[in-house]
């Protein structure tokens, strides 16, 4: 049975994940929280990147830290390492725990070892899941803890949890997650060259990095001439399709010369099909050609006002989650029909 105290932890795992979401492409975004009896978080932790270890495993490392005191696991970083350190030098401390996790434990051995072998070891007494794992080479985790003997509770915030998940549930239905980026002045002014922070923009090349086509308006590359890389975090240059009636553009404008860059210029958005992860970047003119297209958005917002005409944005948007990034703000917002 799923208590109101469970249901207070998963949200502090939701708030934890939402702050990686689109970072961990194509991977989950899943965050995790370790507890005691009385409620108490002894660790939380969010799955980063591919390949770097799962949220489980870092609300652990956590946890462990509170428990023993002992500092040593901060030299790890790896998913590999973390396991073996946990599983030799955990001495039972952690089987009066309980652990909240958005997303059911993966159980194979991919990239990192399965999460759900070193609960088992560890010797958890109490798992609650949010979202179960649909997919076919991870799925599993929760079946084998429970025939382990851990107690295991599934469907806590699952509406929530499922949301959380949507980029790769889009990717296991082989269907493009679609997203639109904004960049506001305190006063919604999208105009006026830069808006947002070093923070902020630094955050904007991170899932740049990630998404494999970026969607622009072909009067931004006119009057802008940008270059749209991922240059901040050293990163991979998406593809770039220029959503324009005409295809004539100055072939010096930067975004033109990037190595392992494929550019077109359309009129439709047919090549979105073909690609997993795409970012819209622009402002009015984008969100009326478009906006009805897509169903999420993400806003970065600075505490400034600026000058220029306040954009309006799309009508029915449903705020999800907000984080600070240095001194702006960072929210994710859903149509209410997703």
């Amino acid at each position: 049975m799923v208590t109101a105290c469970d249901e207070s932890l998963m949200h502090q795992a939701l708030h934890e994940a939402w702050k990686y979401q689109g970072l961990t492409f194509p991977n989950p975004a899943v965050g995790a929280v370790v507890s005691d009896d009385s409620g108490k978080i002894l660790g939380i932790g969010a799955h980063q990147k591919a390949g770097m270890p799962h949220a489980e495993v870092l609300a652990l490392k956590e946890a462990y830290k509170q428990l023993s005191g002992d500092t040593r696991i901060d030299a790890f970083e790896g998913a590999n390492e973390l396991h073996t350190f946990l599983s030799q030098n955990h001495q039972n401390r952690f089987k009066d725990l309980t652990l909240h996790v958005t997303l059911e434990p993966c159980n194979h051995f991919g990239k990192t070892p399965p999460c759900s072998h070193l609960i088992h070891t560890l010797g958890l007494k109490k798992i609650v899941i949010g979202s179960k794992d649909q997919s076919n080479h991870a799925k599993g985790g929760g079946n084998f803890l429970s025939n382990s003997g851990c107690e295991v509770i599934f469907g806590c915030l699952q509406k929530e949890c499922d949301m959380l998940l949507t980029p790769f549930l889009c990717q296991q239905a082989k269907k493009p997650f679609v997203f639109f980026k904004l960049a506001l002045s305190q006063n919604n002014v999208a105009t006026g060259g830069i808006i947002t922070s070093l923070a902020s923009r630094l955050m904007v090349h991170q899932l740049r990095d990630r998404c494999d086509l970026l969607v622009i308006g072909g009067n931004t590359v006119r009057m802008d001439r940008p270059i749209l890389d991922a240059r901040l975090c050293e990163g991979k240059a998406p593809d770039i399709l220029i959503y324009s009636h005409t295809k004539d553009f100055d072939k010096e404008i930067p975004l033109f010369s990037v190595p392992n860059r494929n550019v077109f210029i359309e009129n439709n958005l047919a090549k979105v099909q073909h690609y997993s992860m795409v970012m819209v970047e622009g402002g009015e003119a984008m969100l009326k050609a478009l906006g009805d297209h897509i169903k999420w958005y993400l806003i970065f917002r600075s505490p400034h006002n600026k000058e220029g005409k306040p954009l309006s944005l799309p009508e029915g948007l449903r705020h999800v989650f907000t984080q600070n990034i240095g001194e702006d703000t960072m929210s994710w917002y859903t149509k209410d029909d997703e």
